[in-house]
């Protein structure tokens, strides 16, 4: 897909209120064996105009070429030369969506864009000259009719040939190229960080999103959209995507796949849900494991025995494993798995009393 700016600027938009007339640009694209346009026109060629276009133009043609080839615009290209090409970091973000390859023709090389001139010169002549015959008050105004003309161009028979644009694009172009995502891209707003901190997280808009510890002190680039953050390295490879949040809490949004060995051992430890109180009742031994892993199956949501569970590892936590051991085997013979029964059934063996089932409370399950 040849991509351009048309040279001729006319002033075609009229402002209302004002009565002044405003220039506009004219965005461009043609494929190279079909030739089929796609036009629209802009305020002006800015990036953001130009990647718009861009989108619009894949939009129309229903799929995707293998090679973007725009001329160097400064939209598109930041540096070409013999040695070197290196993109603008959003055509190459567009670039990766589309899996695709940009490719502008090289510098100073008429013979290389031979086939975007000539469409351009075209659209000149065929476009934008009957164009001038009246004036608009709005772009979409402006583009409906742009719409309207391109699709008589585009209909219309080649000079000595029994076929036109369409007809050669649905023959030859379309079924070479790939489908369309299922999403459309975003222009992301750019963060640059000169170094990773070391707490491996990186600040926007308020909140610390995670990247994987080993970039601690090497360069990256953060991409946010409205709905996701993007992490890349300074060679814009991807390294993770976050969920973007607008909640005031929590403020550090981190991936365990990305903390460091000791750190995500320190939060699995500290985690007080079933694992946590597993892992401590494990400390006294397997009957205290039991025990708790009773308990925490016993509601039906594992959520409502925590506060049984941490109750009881407390209370025994400066006990000895031995007699905590009995209290719990004593408990799970009786099939009584109940934070009441273990304290009652603690309390008898540290009196000395002799734990018979009869003293114990009933459950409605023995």
């Amino acid at each position: 897909m040849y991509i351009d700016w048309v040279g001729d600027q006319p002033f075609l938009l009229l402002e209302p209120d004002t009565g002044e007339v405003h220039k506009v640009h004219f965005f461009a694209t043609t494929l190279g064996v079909s030739s089929l346009i796609y036009a629209e026109a802009f305020l002006n060629e800015k990036l953001s105009s130009f990647v718009e276009g861009t989108i619009h133009a894949v939009q129309f043609y229903g799929g995707i070429t293998k090679y973007f080839v725009p001329d160097n615009l400064k939209a598109a290209v930041t540096k070409h030369s013999k040695d070197e090409l290196v993109l603008q970091s959003v055509y190459s973000d567009l670039e990766d969506f589309y899996d695709t390859i940009v490719l502008p023709p090289p510098p100073r090389k008429p013979r290389g864009k031979a086939t975007v001139e000539n469409h351009v010169r075209y659209l000149e002549t065929h476009l934008i000259e009957p164009l001038k015959e009246r004036t608009y008050t709005s772009l979409e105004e402006l583009n409906r009719d742009i719409k309207e003309k391109v699709a008589v161009l585009n209909s219309r028979k080649f000079q000595n040939r029994p076929y036109s644009r369409l007809d050669a694009f649905e023959r030859y172009d379309k079924p070479c190229m790939k489908p369309l995502p299922h999403e459309i891209f975003t222009v992301c707003d750019y963060k640059a960080i000169s170094k990773v901190p070391d707490n491996y997280h990186i600040e926007y808009d308020g909140h610390y999103y995670s990247v994987v510890y080993t970039q601690c002190g090497k360069p990256a680039i953060l991409k946010a959209t409205h709905t996701e953050i993007r992490i890349c390295d300074s060679y814009n490879r991807l390294l993770c995507k976050h969920k973007r949040s607008y909640r005031d809490f929590p403020r550090y949004i981190t991936e365990d796949s990305h903390m460091r060995p000791e750190h995500l051992y320190y939060k699995e430890v500290n985690s007080k849900d079933g694992a946590y109180y597993r892992r401590w009742a494990s400390v006294f031994g397997p009957s205290m494991s039991e025990f708790i892993d009773r308990m925490l199956k016993s509601s039906k949501h594992e959520e409502q025995s925590y506060n049984a569970c941490a109750g009881i590892l407390h209370s025994v936590k400066d006990l000895p494993h031995g007699i905590v051991e009995e209290v719990a085997r004593q408990c799970i013979e009786m099939n009584s798995c109940r934070y009441k029964t273990f304290k009652q059934v603690l309390g008898k063996l540290q009196s000395g009393e002799p734990c018979s089932e009869e003293h114990l409370p009933q459950h409605e399950n023995i």
